[in-house]
């Protein structure tokens, strides 16, 4: 991990100050703190950290981290927790983006953040030199993960798919998935994909989630028609509901309003799940 640091320079005129410090599960508060524990869910095995500063004017510099994520999932799942929808994209990795402050991006199982620190911005270009530059010390680029591809519909909210690596949408029976937001007829709807290891496992999903509605008191409308068992109802936090088993995936919406357009987006997702 410390070689993927580029020494003694990241870039022209940007040396290493110092050396590479490397952290753990045990210690990474040191570095993060109150942040460390967002990492966990997501396989966090270690992070190579350094800082590099200016060699004209040593109080102008940046932090650079590299965490090794539990897979190329983890990795996106992180990175989607920090990217910002305003933050301009940048071609380094599988997918990055940049500000004046700081530039993130995932490479393989590997998350890369360069944050400014000092009394003075280094720029954009000092971000993307450092970055480029780790990115070649990398793994190579194996691009995103392969289910992300289950929601490239043209209704899609750009940049707005992000994984959640334990407890989908706050329920423990949703172990994992994908969440997106998608527009249609002026409608904005919140998708989600769990993820479970079989379609027994996605059918006990199902069972647990539409016995919860149920004790909630509330009004649901279970339907199975050609091997497909779909779910239409409300829950108490998402308020209207559709959920439906695509094999060993759920797809589902939440937070609409016409149930017609939840039902056409949520087609379109599952039609991609059997792409796959």
């Amino acid at each position: 991990m410390g070689t993927f640091l580029p020494a003694p320079a990241c870039g022209q005129g940007w040396k290493m100050d110092g050396t590479v410090t490397l952290y753990d599960p045990e210690n990474l508060f040191e570095r993060i703190n109150g942040e460390a524990e967002l990492y966990f869910p997501y396989g966090f095995e270690i992070l190579a950290s350094a800082r590099y500063v200016s060699v004209r004017d040593p109080a102008t510099g940046f932090d650079a981290d590299i965490y090794a994520m539990g897979s190329l999932l983890d990795a996106f799942g992180m990175y989607a927790s920090y990217r910002k929808k305003e933050d301009a994209e940048v071609k380094i990795g599988a997918e990055g983006t940049i500000s004046e402050s700081q530039l993130f991006f995932y490479q393989g199982r590997f998350l890369v953040r360069l944050q400014a620190t000092g009394a003075r911005l280094p720029g954009q270009e000092a971000f993307l030199a450092c970055g480029r530059a780790i990115a070649r010390n990398l793994a190579p680029d194996v691009g995103r993960p392969k289910v992300l591809e289950i929601f490239a519909i043209p209704q899609l909210v750009p940049k707005s798919e992000r994984y959640i690596a334990t407890s989908l949408l706050g329920y423990d029976f949703f172990r994992r998935g994908i969440m997106a937001d998608a527009l249609l007829g002026g409608e904005q709807v919140q998708l989600f994909l769990v993820m479970e290891d079989s379609p027994e496992a996605a059918q006990t999903a199902f069972t647990r989630y539409r016995d919860y509605l149920k004790a909630a008191d509330k009004v649901l409308q279970v339907t199975e028609s050609g091997g497909r068992v779909s779910l239409q109802g409300g829950d108490p936090l998402y308020g209207r509901v559709l959920v439906e088993q695509a094999g060993r995936y759920l797809v589902g919406a939440v937070r609409f309003t016409e149930p017609a357009t939840a039902r056409r987006l949520v087609e379109q997702v599952h039609k991609r799940v059997g792409a796959q």
